[in-house]
């Protein structure tokens, strides 16, 4: 049944990005880190952090009403379990992901004239600069990857694999977690140069460097790595692109796996975590949701059904696709073979 709407409801829905800036702004202020330290005026936090002070109450104002801060006479404070989400020095934050939604708050906003010029929205940087958003972006990977890649892994057991290939895998996440599962393994990252260091430095502190090489480059331009490292043969068993394909057109991921299947060895696998949608592209809604969100950021990226994929991995020389599992938004699982 068609869902039937209501003017608040319509109203309610358009101003939703409200608490979402409140938020955002806050994350990139680094709000909560200063006010872990104990409680704080508006004018102390604003001389601190270099605001102004009138616009620096009204978002702690804000801030206080939406219940992520406490207000008492003219002090802030933050409760510790959102300091423990929010604040810098907090292991268990999440505050790149939430920096890195404010990234696309400022892309979404442009989404009517983006419908109308078929391009990406232009990008309006933020106060952290652009190095600062791309730390954010490796960051939120590893925010919403970590939780659940010891789960999503488990999903593809019995694993048996010697080298694995994380394609664009510089959070080095993923990579962690596989050789979690697979303690003899070795594996190599790819990415972008001004990413690989940030993939290092997470493999050294899970204690992996060395069993895992970085390589630096660009897979619409480059190879991938085949060749033979640390006792391996040449080419890997197993590749995993983790949240890549739905930044490409359909054409741009066919060439993409047509690298992967001549970086791996013979009966190798790779294997897709992305949104795999139904064939009428509009479920399930988070999927859709978030094809608007390819639209405004990549040239011609977007969300896949599973015959596309198929089509797809089949052209690239692949054989055997199968839907290991379904999941409403990223993590549903694609494996092919190499024949």
């Amino acid at each position: 049944m068609t869902k039937k709407w209501t003017v608040d409801e319509i109203l309610g829905t358009a101003r939703a990005f409200q608490p979402g800036c409140v938020i955002t702004a806050a994350a990139e202020l680094d709000v909560f880190t200063a006010l872990r330290n104990g409680p704080m005026t508006a004018a102390a936090l604003a001389a601190e952090r270099g605001t102004d002070p009138r616009a620096t109450t009204i978002l702690l104002d804000a801030l206080t009403s939406l219940e992520l801060l406490t207000k008492q006479d003219d002090n802030y404070s933050v409760a510790a379990d959102v300091a423990e989400l929010l604040s810098e020095t907090s292991p268990k934050n999440v505050l790149p992901m939430v920096r890195h939604i404010g990234v696309y708050l400022r892309r979404w906003a442009q989404l009517a004239k983006v419908v109308r010029l078929g391009r990406p929205a232009e990008r309006i940087p933020g106060i952290l600069g652009e190095a600062g958003e791309t730390t954010a972006f490796i960051g939120a990977m590893d925010n919403i990857s970590r939780p659940i890649a010891a789960e999503v892994v488990g999903r593809l057991q019995p694993l048996n694999f010697t080298h694995l290939l994380d394609v664009g895998g510089a959070s080095g996440t993923w990579t962690i977690a596989f050789l979690k599962v697979a303690p003899r393994a070795k594996a190599t990252i790819f990415d972008l140069p001004d990413v690989i260091p940030m993939a290092g430095k997470r493999i050294a502190e899970a204690g992996l460097t060395d069993r895992v090489r970085l390589v630096a480059g660009d897979f619409y331009e480059n190879d991938l790595p085949a060749g033979a490292w640390a006792g391996q043969p040449a080419g890997a068993d197993l590749a995993w692109l983790g949240a890549i394909a739905h930044q490409n057109s359909r054409e741009q991921n066919r060439n993409l796996f047509a690298k992967v299947h001549a970086a791996l060895r013979k009966n190798g696998a790779i294997v897709i975590r992305d949104v795999v949608m139904e064939p009428s592209h509009t479920a399930p809604a988070a999927g859709a949701l978030f094809a608007v969100n390819m639209l405004i950021a990549t040239p011609a990226g977007g969300t896949y059904s599973l015959d596309e994929y198929t089509e797809d991995l089949t052209a690239a020389g692949f054989t055997n696709v199968t839907l290991v599992h379904r999941d409403e938004a990223m993590n549903s699982l694609i494996r092919a073979r190499k024949s």
